[in-house]
């Protein structure tokens, strides 16, 4: 099995707006960014998450897919969309200090977003009868899933660079992993 991780293309974010869980437009420029993607659309399957950052690139190039809720983005709660720099420090420090334990106010912490991308991806390893899989979602996403597959400690997870529109292309066989490929 072929399993091609896709991140959506470049935000529109002039703000540095804290965005996880809540939509956050395409830049103005989306379509060149698609037309410079190394894409392929020949899939067995494609799977999106439901933003619609990530929605757009499946519908640009015509692709038969479906979304699953578990590969959103971190949810931040209370935080989606004000400032990085506007969260009160009382919230964010704690959070700074220990992203894997602590909640965003009312959103989740790291091992809760772990879980739900784990549920989705034990679930893809298990179906066999397909070949080729791709999966257009969001940074945390992949790294979580690399994580899973490299068995590195969770705390190093932002050290991985996950490109905007840039593709990570992992194989499964008889239960080994392989990284193919980064950000290409």
């Amino acid at each position: 099995m072929e399993i091609h991780l896709i991140r959506h293309t470049a935000v529109e974010n002039p703000e540095n707006l804290c965005y996880g869980f809540a939509e956050m437009p395409l830049r103005k420029e989306y379509h060149e960014d698609f037309n410079d993607l190394n894409f392929d659309t020949d899939f067995d399957w494609v799977i999106s998450s439901p933003s619609h950052r990530c929605t757009l690139l499946a519908d640009h190039f015509k692709l038969n897919y479906q979304t699953d809720e578990r590969l959103r983005e971190m949810n931040f709660g209370s935080w989606e969309l004000k400032k990085w720099t506007e969260i009160p420090e009382e919230e964010i420090n704690p959070w700074y200090n220990d992203f894997i334990n602590i909640r965003a106010t009312n959103g989740e912490n790291l091992l809760e977003m772990q879980s739900r991308i784990l549920a989705f991806w034990n679930e893809l390893i298990q179906k066999e009868h397909l070949h080729t899989i791709l999966i257009i979602t969001h940074a945390g996403a992949i790294r979580l899933i690399l994580q899973t597959v490299l068995q590195f400690p969770l705390e190093n997870m932002f050290k991985i660079q996950i490109d905007y529109g840039k593709k990570v292309i992992i194989t499964v066989n008889e239960g080994l992993y392989s990284v193919k490929k980064m950000n290409v």
